[in-house]
């Protein structure tokens, strides 16, 4: 893969032999943020699980302190007074059946993040195949299958992000943008490490974090130490 000039003046600034400290990690990749937009600031954390075994698999949220940066929005399917619960709490879209046909036929999108009360389950399990492959199912492990739907709405609002083994065991995440100072990229970085650490699945033998990458949108990659997880 060819890189662009500012892309390769960047990487010049990045030990690749170097497992850097949270702190001087956060800081070498705020400073090889070289794009014009306010790129996203991702972890990527290989891990020794094997996805494949149910056992091994880790899949979970958690509110990062400080958001993403990002502006999420959220579709709920509700029947009955959880309707209004959501439209108070602030969901951009409420609805049920009526957005089955609307999300199939037209290929309506919307939104980034879906919220189902467990009745509505049954019509939801209809848009698997629209839904499944993007990742925006509804899932009770990642709260985004319950009935308080006020608390679904305002974490997700507020920074709640989910994580997931990709077919190569490796979590991608975002942990906020490269705007935030240091601080608060350390907090979140901090707060999403903790909840990783908490998910080791217990019939996991061997290693467990084989490798964490910060990244920006169009940055080089920096490795941060394993060593204090």
């Amino acid at each position: 893969m060819k890189h662009g000039k500012k892309y390769t003046e960047a990487a010049k600034l990045v030990d690749r032999s170097v497992q850097y400290d949270t702190a001087e990690a956060i800081a070498l990749v705020k400073k090889t943020a070289t794009a014009k937009f306010d790129e996203t600031v991702e972890a990527h954390i290989k891990t020794g699980c094997d996805g494949r075994h149910a056992e091994q698999q880790i899949r979970g949220a958690v509110v990062l302190p400080n958001g993403t940066g990002k502006t999420v929005r959220v579709l709920v399917f509700a029947k009955g007074d959880k309707i209004a619960e959501a439209e108070a709490a602030g969901a951009d879209h409420v609805g049920g059946e009526e957005l089955i046909p609307k999300i199939q036929n037209e290929g309506w999108l919307d939104f980034d993040v879906v919220v189902a009360t467990p009745d509505m389950m049954g019509v939801v399990g209809r848009l698997g195949k629209v839904l499944g492959p993007k990742g925006l199912m509804p899932n009770p492990k990642a709260g985004t299958v319950t009935m308080d739907v006020t608390k679904a709405v305002n974490d997700i609002k507020a920074g709640k992000i989910e994580y997931r083994l990709d077919k190569a065991n490796i979590i991608h995440v975002p942990v906020g943008k490269v705007s935030f100072d240091e601080t608060k990229l350390a907090e979140n970085f901090e707060a999403l490490m903790d909840a990783i650490v908490k998910a080791k699945p217990s019939a996991l033998k061997g290693q467990y974090l084989r490798s964490i990458t910060l990244a920006t949108t169009m940055g080089p990659g920096v490795k941060v130490s394993t060593a204090k997880y």
